[in-house]
């Protein structure tokens, strides 16, 4: 028998009140940067936390940044 090692979410990001719209998390609790996407695979960003507004910002302006070049 296999045992499940997936160590669960120290906050659960399912809950309907922390989503805007259903699609943007903001939870000012939940000091994770990218947090668990509510459905399917990946990271999504906690709107409600500066720095990872701020990486977002920096990851959109880093590509605008390179395209202009290529």
């Amino acid at each position: 028998m296999e045992e499940n090692n997936k160590t669960p979410d120290p906050i659960p990001n399912n809950d309907d009140s922390k989503w805007f719209l259903g699609i943007f998390y903001f939870n000012p609790n939940d000091k994770r940067l990218f947090p668990r996407k509510r459905w399917g695979l990946g990271w999504t960003v906690n709107f409600a936390n500066p720095y990872s507004v701020a990486c977002l910002l920096a990851i959109i302006v880093a590509i605008i940044y390179i395209s202009k070049f290529l």
